[in-house]
């Protein structure tokens, strides 16, 4: 145990302090399936120790995979940077491939060294899209469904989900006489009929996953028309003339037809329209079609398709015999029952001042139109123009209907009667007779135009900002204005400077206000003065000025001292006023005087033992033992000092500077060990006292070695344990426990072949007599019973009805099996002389008078048990008297 102990102590020690090569590694990462090549997983860095001057022999290289893959590879991405990727080969896949890889990673760097670490990448499942089985895989599936087939299944689509989800199947679009139930049974709703219904349907039809993504094929569905007599049409006109606006009840043609099956007599038929027409009706005897309403030919459909397509149907039943159908087209003309109109009705146009002559500012054709449909109900001509200012425009002609300036007008000038709107009418009138018209208003506005630029208040700006202001602050603004009526709006941007090493853009400009403000913290150390240009634009002209922001210093650096973290041991016996193990702690401030340090101990420096000379006026000082340490009287109890020590640079400031500026405080730990004085020499070899063995000291890097050490040592404990159970237990088991010396068995048995279970019992005596019988329903045998304590036993076919004692168990009694029995309550009857008394029924014997006085406990011995074959009936089966 010791050595086991010793070894792991010795490999901690050596690996706590090995630095390793691998920086970042052993972690997980986790990458989705199907991912291409040349994904990055992980990247991490490779530290070389000093003998290498940074340099690696080996690159980092996957030398081995759990379980075995070329899925993955190691690439460069800079100095001693490397990326672990994907190669391609093979693409991961979670349903087919191993779920977690461990990727052993080695390196060696010039020096020799080496390094192994463990880079596990799990596969985490990415949702794919369900899959079509069959044909419907890779086309589109066709369907023949004959006309007139019932509703019902016609076609059943199969789908699987790669990750063996619950998919469910849709249909679009909805408006189609088939549907797509969820188990993908495409079902007809209706019967089809060939000559009513569309002879062919696509089905989208899509399957979802339970996470919603989806599949989606087409299926064709195609209709079978069935061959059959139908009734024809004699009539072979299919194109009639009528003009817009008949009255209804105007014939428009007459409809003739015969069917194949009544050749040798007048077909008896019935006409019907199947189309949806609201202009035209048909006698169903006849065949007489009419005008039943208005027929206006300029307003929509009618207006672009003057054709009016009416389907005809004959049929030779009139409840849906064989039939037949045919199209007639009825060609509506036009007449002149629309005045011109213009849309808009009111123009509104925006011209620059000083705009020459002849320009065209309207043209009215383009936004006028007679709705009429043919020439010349639909010409029209522009007459009229009058309003205020009118002389300044003028219509180029009346067919053109195109307003033009007939003067520039100038804003500036002082002839000018300042109006800025002027408001004009033109007539538009019909040229077919009757001359409707329509008068259009029209409104111009003359626009100043831009012909300054911006002016800055200021060439140049400068501002003065302390360093420690906020990011997001404002720190200035600049203002510009224009010449302009009404003055344009001005916007603001930076276009050139006012950025720094650390970022592009460290200043911003309100595009609104001009208002500027920081993006970035500034530094007095870095950069005393920023440059940059701002520019001001009304959209058309810009002009520019510069600025210049002062960065004032602020004492906003901490001092950083040397070294940060120091730890070493002295001796007990160490005198006062030394300088302890020669430690000197030197501090640099970048905005500081060397001379405004102050060092102090905050914390650790218990009974003030330790102290720093100087306290304050210089950027180095010396630790020193102020008092002799005392642990023999009991003043001192630590042995570790793990000390505090805070530098601030404040020493220059008076007490009430210091209160107002700002103080940075720095901060180095300590941490010092006390060694006391050596009683005894327990080394042979001088050597041997090097190595230290009074604290277990580990680095962070090393946790593991004391955690594996304690965590081997429960696991041994625990074993130990499991053992000395298991040996108890098997010495149980050979040793059982020695019968009782007076206990005797109640039957003598010639040969004892195993040993015999034996129950002391102490018993009652009582005199219980079995006054009644009963048949039990169970059974169906004879039982007797006590009326009084409900005692009950069998009944022999050959005994009467007697009395018979019993007794009652008043102790409990161990068995071979170790189970204890509480208070068991049996009878006991007497047999013959070869035989040996055994229990047969449960009697509870209570107070009442079949009690006898004077009851006796006496001992008997226990018999040996034997399973009953029978049970007696229960108290609840008990008839009553």
């Amino acid at each position: 145990m010791k050595r086991t102990f010793l070894l792991f102590f010795l490999l901690g020690v050596v690996s706590g302090r090995r630095t390793p090569l691998l920086r970042g590694l052993p972690t997980t990462r986790t990458i989705e399936e199907n991912a291409p090549a040349g994904v990055s997983i992980y990247t991490f860095n490779v530290t070389g120790s000093p003998l290498s001057s940074g340099v690696v022999a080996i690159h980092p290289t996957i030398v081995n995979s759990n379980p075995l893959t070329e899925a993955f590879a190691i690439v460069p991405a800079g100095d001693l940077v490397y990326r672990v990727v994907t190669t391609g080969n093979p693409i991961l896949d979670y349903e087919t491939m191993p779920k977690c890889f461990d990727l052993q990673i080695f390196v060696e760097d010039t020096a020799g060294r080496t390094d192994l670490k463990t880079l596990t990448v799990q596969v985490a499942d990415k949702n794919e899209r369900p899959v079509f089985w069959g044909n419907m895989a890779t086309q589109t599936v066709r369907i023949y469904v004959l006309e007139g087939t019932p509703p019902g299944l016609i076609y059943r689509v199969n789908a699987t989900d790669p990750e063996n989800g619950e998919l469910k199947y849709s249909s679009l679009p909805e408006s189609v006489p088939f549907q797509v139930l969820e188990n993908g049974d495409i079902i007809s709703r209706k019967k089809i009929d060939y000559e009513k219904d569309p002879h062919c349907y696509f089905l989208n039809i899509t399957v979802t996953d339970p996470e919603g993504l989806n599949s989606t094929r087409t299926v064709n569905i195609n209709i079978i028309n069935i061959d059959d007599e139908s009734p024809y049409f004699t009539t072979k006109q299919r194109i009639y003339r009528i003009p817009e606006e008949q009255s209804p009840g105007t014939v428009v043609a007459n409809i003739t037809a015969k069917d194949p099956d009544d050749e040798d007599s007048p077909s008896r038929l019935f006409y019907s329209i199947q189309s949806s027409d609201t202009y035209f009706s048909i006698n169903p005897s006849t065949g007489v079609l009419q005008v039943t309403g208005r027929i206006d030919r300029d307003v929509l459909p009618l207006q672009l398709h003057p054709n009016i397509s009416v389907i005809v149907r004959v049929e030779d039943s009139p409840h849906g015999g064989h039939s037949s159908e045919m199209e007639i087209t009825v060609i509506i003309g036009d007449i002149n029952d629309n005045p011109p109109e213009c849309n808009p009705s009111t123009f509104r146009k925006e011209i620059n001042e000083n705009s020459t002559a002849e320009i065209v500012l309207l043209d009215l054709r383009n936004s006028c139109k007679d709705i009429d449909a043919d020439p010349p109900n639909n010409l029209f001509r522009f007459t009229g123009l009058s309003g205020f200012g009118s002389n300044n425009f003028a219509l180029e002609s009346a067919e053109s209907g195109r307003l033009v300036m007939a003067e520039s007008i100038d804003l500036e000038n002082p002839s000018n009667p300042g109006v800025e709107v002027y408001s004009l009418t033109v007539r538009v009138q019909d040229i077919a007779s009757p001359d409707y018209s329509n008068t259009i208003y029209i409104y111009i506005r003359i626009k100043p135009v831009n012909e300054f630029f911006p002016v800055f208040s200021s060439l140049s700006y400068e501002f003065n900002v302390p360093e420690i202001t906020k990011v997001g602050s404002s720190i200035g603004k600049v203002t510009a204005s224009d010449a302009d009526r009404p003055p344009s709006v001005i916007t603001y941007s930076i276009i050139a400077g006012g950025g720094t090493k650390d970022y592009t853009n460290a200043f911003w400009i309100n595009p609104i206000n001009g208002d500027v403000k920081i993006l970035a913290r500034l530094d007095y150390e870095t950069t005393q003065k920023h440059f940059f240009t701002v520019q001001a634009s009304d959209q058309e002209k810009t002009a520019t000025a510069s600025v210049t922001v002062n960065v004032l210093e602020v004492n906003d650096e901490e001092p950083v001292c040397s070294p940060k973290f120091y730890s070493f041991q002295i001796p007990v016996s160490l005198a006062a006023g030394t300088n302890v193990n020669g430690f000197r702690i030197q501090c640099q401030d970048r905005d500081s005087d060397p001379r405004s340090f102050r060092y102090f101990i905050e914390e650790g420096n218990v009974n003030n033992h330790f102290t720093f000379s100087p306290v304050a006026g210089s950027n180095t000082s010396q630790l020193i033992l102020a008092s002799p340490f005392d642990y023999e009287s009991g003043l001192d109890t630590k042995w570790i000092y793990r000390l505090r020590v805070y530098i601030t640079d404040d020493n220059l400031l008076s007490a009430k500077n210091k209160a107002t500026h700002l103080v940075k405080t720095g901060t180095v730990t300590l941490s010092i060990r006390v060694i006391p004085n050596p009683t005894t020499v327990t080394t042979t070899t001088p050597g041997f006292t090097v190595v230290t063995k009074r604290e277990n000291l580990y680095l962070d890097s090393a946790w593991y070695v004391p955690f594996v050490t304690t965590l081997g040592s429960l696991l041994l404990l625990g074993l130990l344990g499991h053992l000395g159970v298991l040996l108890a237990r098997w010495l149980c088991a050979r040793c059982p426990p020695a019968p009782r010396a007076d206990s005797t068995p109640l039957i003598n048995a010639p040969d004892k072949k195993k040993p015999k279970k034996e129950v002391a019992l102490e018993m009652i005596k009582l005199s219980t007599v079995f006054d009644g019988e009963a048949r039990d329903p169970v059974t169906g045998k004879m039982y007797e019973f006590n009326t009084q304590s409900g005692a009950r036993r069998w009944k022999k076919s050959n005994e009467s009805l007697r009395p018979t004692a019993a007794m009652q168990v008043m102790s409990s009694s161990t068995g071979n099996s170790g189970q204890e029995t509480d208070r068991a309550e049996v009878p006991i009857k007497k047999e013959t002389s070869e035989k040996r008394e055994e229990p047969r029924e449960v009697a509870r014997p209570s107070a009442g008078p079949s009690q006898a006085p004077g009851q006796d406990r006496v001992k008997v011995p226990k018999w040996k048990e034997e399973p009953e074959d029978r049970e007696l009936p229960s108290t609840a089966q008990q008839p009553r008297h």
